[in-house]
């Protein structure tokens, strides 16, 4: 849980007997290849799950085979923690890459919360932050132009990995096609090749061999009109 942890201690300080208890949470890992699906919708669940390493993304799709990407979990992020209250999911999460969990038996999270209100509202904060994350993509879908909806995405992700030390400069593993990023943005397998090829000629970063390279952050956060305040980074007063 390490990652996880680092992921919390990014915005909260956590004391030795909280890092006990969620140390304490997860009584099993499992491991996932690539293009699997890791949570499926409307299946009772009796534990959530935290992402220990790889990347996973919420969907849902259409009869016709059609799906949309609705939000991207990296390491260190609970992926399931509102199954703990709805008790299924109304989406599937597939995994991107191999996936390594976490899995956390509901009875141990309700003994948490009774037990550790403090880290309650902790994980009450998380599934908020999903929230703020969500309604970002959906501005994005329904207002952004295709660049700026790539650059945001872009930044986005910059910023997230940067949380749990996952950056190398201004560069982040990026391990979906151009099919996979289409699904995220809304846009054409096309469309998506077009745009990036676009954010290559104006210098602003490039994506290629599952790695996106960021060579001017100003100007791809002025493009993308990208205000991280709604990843709420940093200290919390909690």
């Amino acid at each position: 849980m390490d990652i996880h942890l680092k992921r919390l201690r990014s915005r909260f300080h956590i004391s030795d007997e909280e890092e006990a208890v969620i140390r304490g949470l997860s009584d099993r890992e499992e491991e996932f290849g690539p293009d699997r699906t890791v949570v499926r919708a409307y299946e009772e669940q009796r534990d959530s799950r935290v992402l220990l390493s790889g990347v996973t993304g919420r969907h849902k799709g259409l009869r016709n085979g059609s799906r949309q990407i609705t939000e991207v979990n990296l390491p260190g992020d609970p992926i399931d923690l509102h199954s703990f209250t709805l008790k299924w999911l109304d989406h599937d999460i597939v995994s991107f890459t191999k996936v390594r969990l976490a899995r956390v038996p509901h009875e141990r999270l309700w003994r948490m919360m009774q037990n550790q209100p403090r880290l309650a509202m902790i994980y009450w904060f998380g599934t908020n932050l999903d929230g703020s994350i969500h309604r970002e993509w959906e501005l994005s879908l329904g207002r952004r132009q295709a660049l700026g909806r790539m650059a945001h995405l872009f930044c986005e992700l910059y910023e997230r990995f940067a949380v749990v030390g996952l950056t190398e400069g201004l560069s982040f593993a990026f391990p979906f096609n151009q099919t996979e990023l289409g699904e995220c943005l809304g846009l054409t397998a096309v469309h998506v090749n077009r745009t990036l090829q676009q954010l290559r000629e104006r210098g602003l970063c490039d994506a290629r061999d599952q790695r996106v390279v960021i060579h001017d952050l100003p100007k791809l956060q002025a493009l993308a009109e990208f205000d991280p305040r709604y990843l709420f980074l940093g200290p919390h007063p909690l």
